[in-house]
């Protein structure tokens, strides 16, 4: 066996996890192999998580649960932007900078779209040749076939193996699909909108709230015959935050150019990573929008769990098309429908 281009995983252990792989998971075995850094013992305990099997389910838990006490607050960067807009060479470009600054970097990703497609926005790693290969990086397609909230769940536990890991920077992508920009910013620090340059009203189609949730706006592939269209966006972008209220955090967004083709505009970008960090650090905001985020995904996990619960109710099976036809019919209310269903629910 070749020894493997990461020179942080540790050959026996790595030899160890392949052979046993057919044999019962060892829940204390794999914790241990990723509190060591290992990232093939990372990538089988993310697979058990997104695994729908209750077996996986259990042992994935008990992975989760003696990894969280080991857990660092690394500084968790949530990337949105349309397919497009560069967002893969973007994230290498800011990756391999970060990785230069001593930091270990991995790369999640949110993706809704990958219930129709059954796809991966990260599904290519391709294009992140340099990030892939290098020792201090970690990239993992988006688990595809689940609902949003299901995946939301499964990224936010990937983060805790990740920082359990060693990784102390995580960048988490999302194609800004339905409400997946909200999921990611409810597990981010910062939030990035990476957009392009382009003709007409640079703020048609956006989504108010997404520019409210942005911590910074990027303008990429600023460079050539693209840059005067570049710095005319950028111009009515800051003209547009100036229309919003002020952040909780009491931070002001930045808006930005970069070409992360070229590698311009990064630096400037990573130097305002540290100072959002440094700011909401030294105001309070970097703990207390955690406590918030723990206290979002703890009810958003007891909701989808009630959810899940209820509609496999053999009960609520057997009355739910009755109800459904009795509501069509105008017999009842989509309301006493609703209150019978629940009242049966056990």
């Amino acid at each position: 066996m070749k020894t493997p281009k990461n020179k942080h995983i540790d050959l026996t252990a790595a030899q160890k996890l392949i052979k046993n792989r057919k044999r019962p998971i060892d829940p204390q075995m794999l914790s241990a192999e990723i509190l060591a850094g290992n990232t093939i013992a990372l990538s089988r305990a993310i697979t058990l998580i997104e695994s729908t099997t209750s077996a996986h389910q259990k042992t994935a838990q008990e992975i989760l649960a003696a990894c969280l006490p080991h857990t660092k607050k690394a500084f968790r960067v949530g990337i949105t932007g349309v397919p497009g807009v560069g967002k893969s060479t973007f994230i290498e470009a800011l990756g391999m900078l970060a990785i230069e600054q001593g930091k270990k970097v991995a790369v999640l990703a949110v993706d809704p779209s990958s219930t129709i497609s059954q796809g991966s926005i990260l599904g290519d790693k391709t294009r992140m040749e340099r990030l892939t290969a290098d020792a201090n990086a970690f990239i993992r397609p988006s688990p595809a076939g689940d609902a949003l909230g299901g995946v939301a769940r499964k990224t936010r536990e990937a983060i805790s193996l990740c920082e359990a890991a060693g990784f102390d920077l995580i960048f988490i992508e999302t194609v800004g699909v339905g409400q997946s920009e909200i999921a990611v910013h409810q597990m981010t620090d910062f939030f990035l909108l990476l957009k392009l340059a382009g003709a007409g009203d640079e703020l048609q189609g956006i989504k108010r709230g997404i520019i409210e949730m942005a911590d910074a706006i990027v303008i990429n592939k600023a460079d050539g015959i693209n840059t005067i269209a570049a710095k005319h966006a950028k111009t009515e972008f800051s003209r547009a935050l100036h229309l919003y209220r002020p952040k909780a955090s009491a931070w002001q967004p930045k808006i930005m150019l970069c070409s992360a083709l070229k590698e311009t505009g990064i630096d400037e970008i990573w130097q305002t990573l540290l100072e959002f960090e440094a700011h909401t650090k030294a105001n309070g905001f970097f703990e207390s929008n955690r406590q918030d985020q723990n206290k979002y995904w703890l009810q958003a996990t007891v909701v989808n769990a009630l959810k899940d619960r209820f509609y496999k109710d053999e009960t609520v099976k057997q009355q739910l098309p009755k109800l459904l036809d009795a509501i069509n019919t105008g017999k009842v209310s989509a309301f006493q429908a609703a209150q019978e269903l629940l009242k049966n629910f056990k």
